[in-house]
């Protein structure tokens, strides 16, 4: 059986060719991400061709993210499109269409002037620049001192750290480009900047519009607001993503690795799929080895219980994109036989919901630990009882028996789960002799002993049956 461990791998010009995408896949790709802050739609809609058609030629499911570019705040143009600030420099930043100098310059998010007050600062070009603010004109003038040099250039990004902003979530740019991911069949959006459940709810309002609704929405959390109300998120989300990066600039660096290891433990109890993203083998983007650093990440990642793990530039941009996945694999192979299954199915036990379908999951993982079971077999019509047996974390594989492609892809962020289509539907008749079939396709031998699993009736939502079985 292939890892458990799913990795999804950002799509850029070094890997936007198919014999490239193949490379990836057969290193461990699960899943392609397509950043939706670059690219025009005909760049877009071909890698969108290219990872279908590499998936058919292969016989593989991949499953392809749309990443949002997400609400942004961005600086207006400066006099030769940049300016060389030092310290103690006393700014303006103004409401209104300036050509920027050393003592004003523009910020393009008119809600900014009526959401900061004296006290907090922001900081400019992914936070290589700091601006303390030191009075505010509300709706107009923001005055402050640069806390530190730095060449500033035109349009550069801007981040109020423990700011509640009041500018709109979804912008008119990312409304259109999720209806081309709905309209081109993607399968899941990651929602960039979420800070509130709202926020999903509104995507979820322009997939349904869009007849889509079961393209899965997996928010991205990057600031304090959507680190505190990651509960409530969750709750009306498929996923999250840990993304690191501008969660470094929007909180103390410190706290980063602490949020990560917290977003994974509640996304594990909500039996919610996570991917923890940025710099995971930043250093592969030019050399064929990581770092130490980097190789233990990548493995820490995976023993707090991270479903996925992320490449950007890595995969991206980088000189070595096969490598570094081929890299992420071979520690995922290592570690995965370290997870301490049977203490995660303790917890897990106790923040379960006291449901019949719980009760039967918890059954088969505990059979899986305790009895020597090679796989699970799951019949799933919607993916759901494949992702609630993955909240316990089984040490066996389980193969996740679904019946159409949509489904199939649907489960392809979850932790040890292999989705496959089955032309043939489960019956109570035929279901034992069905998945012996099919987990001897993956490997699995005579003698073996499966845990087969349904629900009757077929399409009632309800797993209620479960038979240990010999191959």
């Amino acid at each position: 059986m292939e890892k458990k461990t799913k990795i999804v791998c950002t799509i850029g010009p070094a890997s936007e060719n198919p014999e490239m995408i193949k490379k990836l896949v057969n290193e461990g790709m699960n899943i392609a991400r397509l950043n939706f802050s670059h690219g025009s739609y005909e760049e877009q809609g071909a890698r969108v061709k290219m990872v279908r058609d590499v998936s058919k030629e292969l016989k593989k499911p991949i499953g392809i993210l749309l990443d949002t570019k997400g609400p942004e705040i961005r600086l207006g143009n400066f006099e030769n499109g940049g300016v060389d600030f030092s310290e103690g420099d006393k700014v303006t930043i103004v409401n209104e269409d300036v050509l920027g100098t050393r003592e004003k310059f523009q910020i393009r998010c008119p809600e900014l002037f009526n959401d900061v007050k004296a006290g907090d600062y922001i900081l400019m070009d992914d936070g290589k620049m700091r601006v303390d603010i030191t009075d505010v004109v509300p709706g107009k003038e923001i005055l402050g001192v640069v806390a530190n040099p730095h060449f500033l250039k035109s349009n550069k990004g801007c981040n109020v750290p423990g700011v509640i902003l009041s500018m709109p979530f979804i912008s008119p740019k990312d409304e259109a480009d999720i209806r081309f991911g709905a309209q081109n069949d993607v399968d899941y959006i990651a929602a960039s900047f979420v800070r509130r459940r709202e926020d999903v709810l509104a995507i979820r309002k322009i997939l349904i519009d869009e007849g889509k609704d079961r393209i899965q929405i997996i928010p991205k959390i990057e600031n304090q607001e959507g680190f505190d109300n990651l509960r409530d998120i969750l709750e009306v989300s498929d996923g999250v993503m840990v993304a690191r990066g501008d969660l470094g600039v929007n909180v103390s660096l410190e706290y980063v690795p602490i949020y990560q290891k917290q977003m994974i433990k509640i996304a594990n109890e909500m039996g919610k799929p996570v991917i923890t993203a940025t710099h995971m083998l930043e250093s592969m983007q030019g050399n064929p080895r990581p770092t130490r650093a980097e190789a233990s990440d990548v493995a820490n990642a995976i023993m707090d219980g991270t479903d996925a793990i992320m490449t950007s530039g890595e995969t991206a941009a980088g000189l070595y994109p096969a490598e570094s996945i081929h890299t992420m694999t071979k520690i995922a192979n290592a570690i995965e036989p370290m997870i301490p299954y049977k203490d995660i199915l303790k917890n897990s036990i106790k923040t379960s919901a006291r449901t019949n379908n719980d009760a039967i999951a918890i059954s088969v993982a505990d059979t899986a630990l305790n009895l020597d079971i090679k796989a699970i077999v799951c019949f799933t019509q919607s993916g759901n009882s494949a992702k609630r047996l993955a909240k316990f974390r089984p040490e066996a594989p389980i193969i996740a028996v679904c019946f159409d492609e949509v489904t199939q892809r649907s489960l392809l962020p979850t932790f040890g789960v292999s989705p496959y289509v089955s032309e043939i539907q489960n019956t109570p008749e035929n279901d034992v002799n069905l998945a012996k079939t099919i987990a001897q396709g993956y490997g699995f031998n005579k003698g073996d002993q499966i845990v087969v699993v349904a629900g009757y009736p077929v399409g009632s939502g309800s797993t209620n049956m479960m038979r240990i079985v010999e191959i």
